[in-house]
């Protein structure tokens, strides 16, 4: 099936193609349109004119047209899922998972959408203040330039374009070149809704073209990203003054205090997030340290539980674990993985090549914080385990990264609970949690190069908005 452009609200054809193929099977799925530089042009065009009919639109109206957009993914459930599958290899039911999460993203926009508040000031607290009513109005900040990864093609999408329309924004989505069936979805149920024709723009093509365009172009007032440092660093330096959020990369890691009871229910959680969609979330489980005399029983306890997922086919309900995004990256895994051992780490389970699209899910123990399974995002299904003696020395290891995106803590200890929430240096601490936790209405971000700014609706409109201030001297 050859697919189109959707500009303006109409479906324009591409001149240059190229294939979508099955990550699972390497079966031809679709043929995707790259878009050259004049169509990316018309599609920032269609957004800057569809502001003044965006600006018309009242709370109450840009809520309502978030709401028919949530029945829209309500009754299209299955199918949707589906599409995770076969385009990103997403295991069936982590891709119903995501699907039910985006409908409560767009649900908690159409929210969000009626709660966009300023704020009345005293000026007369200040000498020469008296006499006047002052407050303040936030205000859609234009065309907002929004490029998505493929781990999560439909939620991370809703995070943009769902406060993007709350707010009153025009929007040209660039989604990941690995995923776009799930974006070109989403304009197909966008185009049933009473959204403004042109507020909405779907364009694909090659990152590092119509990517670094949409980021430079005048027009464009803010750019929301997700995806990896190396691109996310680039693309603020080239971004000048417009408002940039960025959701980057992480290793993110886990304390297992001493006196903690390893209940299944913790070794699972533990699993889940490691493994989850094969480790590829930002928020994956990469490290974890437990206390020494926790430690053996930890790792006993985890091989069993992992060596029970189930690898398959995406499209089977009782799979865990599927195919990569690419058969570069399990050729990547596999080499940090053997480069880990070489360097004196220990192998408790899995550490092989399936397929050449599968790798096996693998937990390593003893890893050095220089090895690249440690320090740099694995993005796949490894997951480290090391032991620690002193609280401080655990603190002390999980800070110990370029990255800073969440960590979490199990303790018994309230006084270590809040001592780690203080010294923990990362954009969101969760007590007695894996932390791959996310619900989609928290604020959401890192620090170092983990990202910049944050998301989460209320704040990502926050981001896609301006502040005005109104004096008025009676």
């Amino acid at each position: 099936m050859r697919k189109k452009l959707y500009i303006n609200g109409k479906w324009i054809d591409g001149i240059n193609h190229v294939d979508l193929i099955t990550p699972h099977s390497d079966v031809l799925l679709a043929e995707i349109p790259l878009a050259t530089l004049d169509q990316l042009e018309e599609a920032i065009m269609s957004a800057k004119n569809a502001r003044d009919e965006m600006e018309k639109l009242t709370a109450f109206e840009r809520s309502m047209i978030l709401e028919q957009l949530v029945e829209q993914f309500k009754a299209n459930r299955s199918r949707l899922a589906e599409i995770l599958a076969l385009e990103a290899a997403k295991p069936l039911k982590a891709a119903l998972g995501e699907i039910d999460r985006t409908i409560a993203t767009y649900k908690i926009a159409a929210e969000e959408a009626k709660r966009i508040y300023g704020e009345t000031l005293p000026l007369d607290a200040v000498a020469g203040g008296e006499g006047r009513i002052t407050y303040t109005v936030r205000e859609p900040i234009g065309v907002i330039g929004a490029i998505t990864p493929f781990n999560f093609p439909f939620n991370l999408v809703a995070h943009k374009v769902g406060p993007a329309i709350a707010a009153g924004n025009t929007i040209v989505l660039k989604p990941a070149s690995q995923t776009p069936l799930s974006a070109y979805a989403l304009a197909e149920m966008l185009d049933q809704t009473d959204l403004p024709k042109g507020a909405f723009n779907l364009v694909t093509g090659k990152g590092s073209e119509i990517g670094d365009a949409l980021v430079k172009h005048a027009d464009v007032k803010a750019i929301t990203f997700t995806g990896s440092p190396e691109v996310g660093i680039s693309l603020k330096s080239k971004a000048g003054l417009k408002k940039v959020t960025l959701e980057l990369g992480s290793n993110s890691a886990l304390i297992i205090d001493e006196g903690v009871k390893l209940s299944d229910e913790l070794i699972n959680r533990c699993v889940w997030g490691a493994f989850i969609y094969n480790g590829q979330v930002c928020i994956s489980l990469q490290r974890i340290y437990v206390h020494e005399s926790l430690t053996e029983e930890f790792l006993s306890k985890m091989k069993i539980a992992v060596e029970k997922l189930i690898v398959g086919s995406p499209l089977d309900l009782k799979t865990d674990i599927s195919a990569l995004i690419s058969k570069k990256d399990v050729f990547r895994i596999d080499q940090w993985v053997k480069n880990s051992l070489e360097d004196g780490a220990r192998l408790i389970t899995g550490g092989n090549v399936i397929s050449e699209r599968i790798y096996s899910p693998t937990i390593l123990a003893n890893v050095s914080n220089t090895c690249e399974v440690s320090c740099n995002e694995v993005f796949g299904p490894v997951v480290t385990v090391n032991s620690f003696k002193d609280f401080d020395e655990a603190i002390d290891e999980v800070n110990n990264s370029r990255y800073g995106l969440q960590a979490g803590i199990f303790t018994e200890n309230l006084q270590r609970a809040l001592y780690a929430t203080k010294k923990l240096h990362v954009g969101g601490v969760l007590v007695n949690d894996v932390p791959t936790f996310r619900v989609d209405l928290m604020p959401y971000g890192g620090v170092k190069e983990s990202g910049y700014g944050r998301e989460g609706i209320k704040y990502a409109i926050q981001e896609m908005t301006e502040m005005k201030l109104i004096s008025i001297k009676m």
